[in-house]
This record gives C-alpha cells, sequence and structure tokens, in this order.
C-alpha cells in the first residue's frame, strides 16, 4: 500500500490549518465521529438523511430544497469568485430582489466548481429559508434551483478552502469511494471527474473551528 504524508496550506479569506493525508485512506476526519456543524444550530439548513458514514467520506440523501443561485462568475480564483457571489447574495437576502423581501440567513453558502475554456467558472448559491420556499423572491441576476431528492457524497475539512485545496480534496473524495458501489453510481451518473461543491458553514470573520465540505451530487 502506498502511504504519504501531504501538508496542506489552507486559507479562505484567511487563516492557515494543516491536513494530512494518504493515499488509500486520505480522511483525517472520520464521519462517524463527526457531527453536523455547529452553524446549523443557529442558522437554517437543508435536511438530510445519513445513508452511509465510511471513512473519509459520508453518502447522504439531501431532501428537496430551494436554492437562489448566481449565473456562473467567470474568475482568477475560487476565493474571488466566491467572494462575488456571496456579496450578491447578501445583498438579496437584504431585500435588494424584486419583492423587497428580507429573508434570514442560512448555511451553507455553496459554490459549483465548473472547468471553463481557460479559467473555471463559480456558480455560488444561497439555500432559501423554508417558510420562503414556495415563492422565493426573484432577482433579475439570480436565478431558482430546486433539488429534488438526491444522494450527495461528502468529505468534511476544517479552516479556509484555497482553489488547491478544493482540487485535493475532491480527489482525496472520490479516491475514499474506491471499491464502493457509491464510485460506480457517481462515474455512470455524473462521468470520472464529476462537477463539485464547496459548502462553507461560517461567516468568513470566523477563524476558529471552520466548517467546511466537499459535495458531489450524483443519481442512483
Amino acid at each position: 500500500m502506498e502511504t504519504g504524508l501531504t501538508i496542506l496550506k489552507l486559507s479562505f479569506f484567511l487563516g492557515l490549518v494543516v491536513v494530512v493525508s494518504c493515499s488509500q485512506a486520505p480522511a483525517p476526519w472520520n464521519p462517524s465521529m463527526g457531527m453536523r456543524p455547529g452553524t446549523c444550530d443557529h442558522y437554517e439548513c437543508p435536511t438530510y438523511k445519513l445513508v452511509q458514514a465510511g471513512y473519509g467520506y459520508e453518502i447522504r440523501m439531501y431532501n428537496s430544497a430551494v436554492w437562489m443561485s448566481t449565473d456562473p462568475i467567470t474568475a482568477q480564483s475560487m476565493t474571488q469568485g466566491t467572494k462575488t457571489g456571496f456579496q450578491r447574495l447578501f445583498r438579496y437576502i437584504q431585500g435588494d430582489n424584486k419583492s423587497k423581501i428580507k429573508m434570514n440567513m442560512t448555511a451553507p453558502v455553496i459554490t459549483q466548481i465548473t472547468p471553463g475554456a481557460e479559467m473555471y467558472m463559480y456558480t455560488v448559491s444561497f439555500y432559501i429559508p423554508k417558510k420562503n420556499q414556495q415563492t422565493p423572491p426573484l432577482a433579475d441576476d439570480l436565478h431558482v434551483q430546486t433539488w429534488k431528492p438526491t444522494y450527495v457524497a461528502v468529505r468534511q475539512i476544517g479552516g479556509y478552502v484555497t482553489d488547491d485545496l478544493a482540487i485535493k480534496e475532491a480527489v482525496a473524495l472520490m479516491d475514499s469511494l474506491n471499491g464502493t458501489e457509491w464510485k460506480f453510481h457517481i462515474e455512470k451518473s455524473k462521468g470520472k471527474q464529476p462537477d463539485y461543491f464547496v459548502a462553507d458553514y461560517n461567516p468568513p470573520f470566523q477563524t476558529t473551528a471552520r466548517v467546511n465540505e466537499i459535495l458531489v451530487p450524483f443519481n442512483m
């Protein structure tokens, strides 16, 4: 078995954290010992059923949910793309929408990373509070995304997430699924290099006890 330690430097807006990984069992986090992000004690979060907890991953079945999303943002980095999208969506929940309705902050903020011709593109989304999901306020430069119940492979990490770290952790998530039925279903429905999301559960100014997740939705 090939083993090795890789020191990954993390900084998403600010801060550092060290993550240790190895090729067969790349996750320092065992989901069966993990807990729901503490942010969800204060903010409304999308709900899900835990299907399986493995070493380095969780498989969840998310319930249907409504998100408000930016159009794809072309940016030099995920940090910049997420910041631009977050600012627009924060104005949206503060009432900068066609209905002038204010909404509560929710968690997580998710960023979808999609390769572009020259640069990556980033779609940033806020979870719409349940009371607003039937008729979410609209905005000219934002669009509604509805998630049907869907399976998601998840890997949890701490600190601040950089572009390089997000890529490495997405690869580590897929590696941790080797030999499982989940890897087969992901590749069958999404290909060998599926798009992935980075979920940030904490505000940028929180420097400790941060929780982030790499998400890969897939079909069964």
